[in-house]
């Protein structure tokens, strides 16, 4: 059980001790309390999209869709990787203290993930920063 923890690429799981269970840490299908603190974001955060949601995105901006959360990168690579798993993709810039500054609320998992509940056009701009 442990090497399932242990051994998920992107940290997606862990155990709790005390009731010996494993459980995702995001991206849940059914209802599920993570028990996550609202936490104060970067200033900015990062989310890789393909490139053939973007009108959509302009329009409305990010939301959960049938997730429970938009999920978040802390940077710039993370997303990059996200939004290439499907094709041509974009990353896109978050205003996440200007988002929680105006009431938004973020919590961030133990692998790093920053959640909310959606992200408004008004707070999303195309990165275009070249890679490192």
């Amino acid at each position: 059980m442990l090497r399932v923890v242990a051994g998920s690429d992107k940290q997606r799981f862990e155990h709790d001790p005390a009731t010996d269970l494993i459980r995702a840490r995001q991206g849940h299908s059914v209802p599920v309390d993570l028990g996550l603190t609202p936490t104060t974001p970067p200033d900015v955060l990062f989310h890789g999209t393909p490139r053939r949601n973007l009108t959509s995105i302009r329009a409305t901006g990010l939301d959960r869709r049938r997730r429970h959360h938009v999920h978040l990168s802390p940077d710039r690579r993370t997303a990059e990787l996200v939004g290439a798993r499907r094709g041509d993709f974009v990353v896109l810039r978050v205003e996440a203290a200007a988002m929680a500054a105006d009431g938004h609320v973020f919590r961030r998992t133990a692998n790093d993930v920053w959640l909310t509940d959606t992200v408004p056009p008004a707070y999303l701009a195309e990165d275009d920063v070249p890679p490192a």
